[in-house]
């Protein structure tokens, strides 16, 4: 059992290399557009795109492209890496980079991963790194909020004032 975990994490590495982060992207490019744009560095096998739900609509997207081969997606991220370039005349230069095991919302859990919990006491030399942690958590916590109202309320005015 613990080899099938194993292989289906390998795998997934696998999957990582070939992949490439494309950011930048227009919020009107569609999945055949990036698929015509990339096949000229190889085949494509798939196109998923990264919401962000902290910008408005009309922010530039992000999107995981998986190529055929490790070696298409080298290619990919060293030519776009130096030259970014439009794509189907969007008006945002694209970039590219490696993509990171982080960025997968369906990453199998790693195998040999062990997760501890356990209580602190106060003499705890952990305890404090625990406790600014915490208190990290909670701000970054206030302030995605804080984002996500004015957001709303600024895309609102926009719509209103358009006359959508």
């Amino acid at each position: 059992m613990e080899s099938g975990k194993q292989n289906e994490y390998a795998a997934f590495e696998e999957k990582v290399r070939r992949t490439v982060y494309l950011d930048n992207l227009s919020p009107n490019v569609t999945e055949s557009v990036v698929r015509t744009a990339l096949d000229q560095y190889g085949t494509v096998k798939s196109v998923e795109f990264i919401p962000n739900y902290l910008e408005p609509r009309n922010m530039p997207q992000c999107a995981l492209v998986e190529m055929e081969k490790e070696k298409q997606a080298k290619v990919v991220i060293s030519t776009l890496s130096e030259f970014p370039f439009m794509m189907s005349g969007m008006p945002r230069p694209v970039r590219a980079r490696a993509a990171v095991a982080e960025m997968f919302g369906d990453r199998p859990r790693k195998p040999g991963r062990q997760i501890r919990i356990r209580w602190l006491d106060t003499a705890d030399p952990d305890f404090e790194v625990a406790s600014k942690l915490k208190q990290l958590v909670k701000r970054h916590a206030t302030e995605t909020a804080v984002m996500l109202k004015v957001n709303s309320k600024s895309c609102i005015k926009i719509h209103s004032f358009q006359g959508v």
